[in-house]
């Protein structure tokens, strides 16, 4: 089973309080059939707005208002949500289930799991979800995947299954968590568990190819195991502090056996070496190149933001070397201020 990623998703299509038409025909949880309390557990899922400068780095990528989903973790008001929701904003809105809205402040984003956390700036009226265990997530589980809007957003799924993930933002997961059926509210949405527990954060939509040739639609979540580690790094500095990854802002996508280049983030390190869209790279640091994984584990490996990479690209009919003096894409970004 595969997946080709929808790179979308940072403002849903349609609007939360309306049940959008692939919702209507989806299996809703029947919180009679559950082990948990699913009312509890859909009241700490709010819907999240976010305004980012038009002066971001981000912006012309994502846009400048963002909406989705965040979900209470922390008694504290703590918000877990997918970092591209609220890259580089400075303005933030809750809303609950009831139609209150609170101000939130960003507290932290990292791109390498993409996550992000916000805190509301007021007491929400909710319960924090509990944190589960995604590392017991497997094919076939059934899951509840919801939405801001209670029961009439939540739906039905399982597991299709777990599996490496790379997207052509020099993004990739070891383990990521695809569902089906597809909920149209992905960003930010959360992923419970038998148990009523958290156990994923909605990032994509991705279209899964079965093994009879069937393609079906469904969601990418990013496994919640990856946010334990960080959390309280995240909460202090605004990051979590690892050693960085060498970064060449350049869009790759697998096209015909290819790594193609489909975009050039504008004055990254890509960008100012000449990189351009419709460049086939071959190889990096010398080595034969075919897929993304092994694209960017190649990059990654060369060491800390800051290196020269060396590229093998096919431009037109001309084999050409490219060097790129890799960034910190942090560097890039309007961070949250440490707390």
């Amino acid at each position: 089973m595969s997946g080709i990623e929808r790179a979308n998703g940072h403002r849903p299509d349609g609007v939360l309080d309306i049940v959008h038409p692939a919702l209507m025909g989806a299996s809703r949880p029947d919180p009679a059939r559950l082990a948990y309390d699913l009312d509890s557990v859909l009241a700490a899922v709010f819907r999240l707005r976010a305004e980012v400068p038009a002066s971001a780095f981000t912006a012309t990528i994502l846009g400048t208002e963002r909406e989705g989903n965040g979900v209470l973790i922390g008694a504290d008001g703590l918000v877990l949500t997918i970092g591209y929701l609220i890259t580089e904003a400075d303005r933030i809105a809750l809303t609950d289930v009831d139609g209150r809205t609170v101000a939130a402040s960003p507290v932290a984003y990292d791109h390498e799991t993409g996550l992000g956390l916000v805190r509301a700036d007021e007491e929400l009226h909710a319960a924090p979800v509990e944190i589960g265990r995604s590392g017991g997530v497997s094919a076939n589980d059934p899951v509840v995947i919801a939405s801001f809007g209670g029961v009439k957003h939540a739906i039905e799924g399982e597991v299709a299954v777990v599996r490496e993930f790379a997207g052509s933002w020099e993004y990739m997961l070891d383990e990521a968590i695809c569902t089906i059926p597809v909920h149209p509210y992905w960003g930010g949405a959360a992923l419970i568990d038998r148990s009523g527990r958290l156990v994923g954060c909605g990032s994509l939509y991705v279209e899964h190819s079965l093994d009879g040739g069937e393609t079906v639609p469904g969601n990418l979540f990013v496994p919640i195991d990856l946010l334990a580690p960080i959390r309280d790094e995240m909460i202090r500095t605004g990051r979590a502090r690892r050693a960085g990854r060498p970064w060449l802002g350049v869009y790759v996508n697998e096209s015909d056996d290819r790594l193609v280049v489909t975009g050039v983030a504008a004055n990254g390190p890509g960008d100012q070496c000449g990189m351009q869209p419709g460049d086939a790279i071959l190889s990096v640091e010398g080595v034969a190149v075919s897929g993304l994984p092994e694209y960017y584990r190649t990059i990654w490996a060369a060491g800390e933001p800051g290196e020269e990479i060396r590229l093998t690209v096919l431009r037109d009919d001309d084999v050409l070397s490219v060097r790129v003096r890799s960034g910190d894409r942090y560097s890039y970004l309007k961070l949250p201020r440490p707390h």
